[in-house]
């Protein structure tokens, strides 16, 4: 079991700040000054995503970003040309690549590496040669992990959706067999590609991230909406430091 001591670290999504700035067509919040804010409190990344249809981060925002964060930046994107292009010129420390569907109100699903692997072992070359690692989004399975690893990629996100839909449900039975599968799938990869980085992420809140955040293997938690979310009560920088405690209480 992690401890504090070797806790997952945080990278804090800062997307719905401009969801918020968007809502209204205005020029506030600042997504680089929520980042910087996030930064102050200990955050040990930042994560954004570049949407096609640019509905909450816009593409000043990312390179606004880059050069004034201290962490790092964790750029999520789509695996196209147009989105290539955009990380190529800002060579991020990070790039992410996840499925996209233009309808869908959040990331549904895991990347399918598999069947995609030509064409994403192309763009891990390019962005390696820009100085920019790569990490795959994907769901927790194995298949999808050895793809990740054939194509190049330095990291994988294990998309935790089904875990925390079921624990919002207060499907206990659901949550546990997701938890199990989380765990499983860490434990192989950490196995079988000992330097690969295993994150996980998507829809993890401070009332279910201390189960996830104690899976022996997991290098880093990329949470977003719910620290927005509890910042619009308690400020920013509490919903970081509340997020980090969340994560390293032992129960």
């Amino acid at each position: 079991m992690n401890t504090p001591a070797n806790r997952p670290l945080l990278g804090v999504n800062i997307d719905h700040v401009a969801t918020l700035r968007q809502a209204r067509g205005v020029d506030y919040p600042d997504p680089v000054e929520a980042a910087l804010i996030c930064e102050e409190a200990g955050a040990d990344g930042i994560t954004l995503h570049l949407r096609e249809d640019r509905r909450h981060i816009q593409d000043a925002d990312v390179y606004a970003m880059r050069p004034k964060l201290a962490t790092r930046m964790n750029l999520e994107l789509a695996a196209n040309e147009e989105m290539l292009n955009i990380a190529l010129d800002v060579a991020p420390a990070w790039v992410c690549f996840v499925p996209e569907k233009r309808e869908e109100l959040t990331t549904e699903g895991g990347l399918n590496v598999a069947d995609n692997l030509n064409y994403l072992t192309q763009c891990v070359v390019k962005l390696h040669d820009v100085g920019t690692k790569v990490s795959m989004f994907i769901d927790p399975n194995m298949k999808q992990v050895d793809a990740s690893v054939e194509c190049g990629a330095d990291a994988v996100e294990l998309h935790t959706g089904q875990y925390a839909e079921a624990f919002l449900d207060s499907d206990a039975e659901a949550a546990q067999t997701e938890l199990i599968r989380i765990k499983q799938t860490v434990e192989s990869a950490k196995q079988a590609y000992p330097d690969l980085l295993v994150n996980a992420g998507h829809g993890l809140t401070r009332d279910n991230v201390h189960d996830i955040a104690n899976i022996d293997g997991i290098y880093e938690l990329n949470i977003g909406h719910a620290i927005i979310a509890d910042s619009v009560v308690s400020g920013l920088a509490n919903a970081v430091k509340a997020m980090r405690q969340a994560m390293s209480t032992n129960k």
